[in-house]
């Protein structure tokens, strides 16, 4: 009766322990579903910037370059999607180092051979590798914020070059008397 009830024990505990695995999985899996909203983001204000650059080159001719109420909106627009750019790019390719020794952490998979990360993964214990997944749920929250943190700093210097973008187009619009990427007549 008594082997029985370790059994049992031992069982429930087995139990307990795949139950918090599988909450901490979960809890990876809400980090990592933030990581395609944010990509989306990083995209979508990529290509914004694209479209506000091509208009910029599209309205500017080469006497324009003479003119200073053309180029000094031009340059203040360059600039801030030069900012704008660089943010975008930090947060694209954040800093991925960390997480040593851990079994989850992609960075650290990839230091090992396919047969050294098998035999680590598989001689784990349970204790370890819920510790593992923690440390990924903590190195990819710090990853994600950096990320955010990039976008919302390129989100700034983008809406800063809006309006002397305008100020360019209105510009170069009088200038030449056209509005720019509809020509009349």
């Amino acid at each position: 009766m008594l082997r029985h009830h370790a059994q049992l024990s031992a069982k429930m505990r087995w139990g307990v322990k795949m139950r918090q695995v599988e909450v901490i999985e979960r809890q990876l899996d809400r980090v990592l579903g933030f990581f395609p909203r944010v990509e989306a983001r990083i995209n979508g204000l990529f290509a914004f910037n694209s479209i506000i650059l091509t208009m910029v080159a599209i309205n500017l001719t080469a006497s324009d370059l003479l003119l200073w109420y053309v180029m000094i909106p031009a340059i203040v627009t360059g600039v801030g999607l030069s900012f704008s750019y660089y943010f975008l790019f930090k947060a694209n390719f954040p800093d991925t180092n960390g997480g040593e020794g851990n079994l989850v952490f992609f960075g650290e998979i990839k230091k090992q051979s396919e047969a050294d990360y098998r035999d680590a993964l598989l001689g784990c214990s349970e204790d370890r590798y819920c510790k593992d997944l923690i440390g990924q749920i903590w190195r990819n929250s710090q990853i994600l914020c950096a990320k955010y943190q990039g976008v919302k700093l390129a989100i700034v210097a983008t809406a800063m070059s809006i309006v002397p973008f305008l100020w360019f187009l209105s510009a170069t619009a009088v200038t030449h008397g056209r509005i720019p990427l509809l020509k009349v007549g």
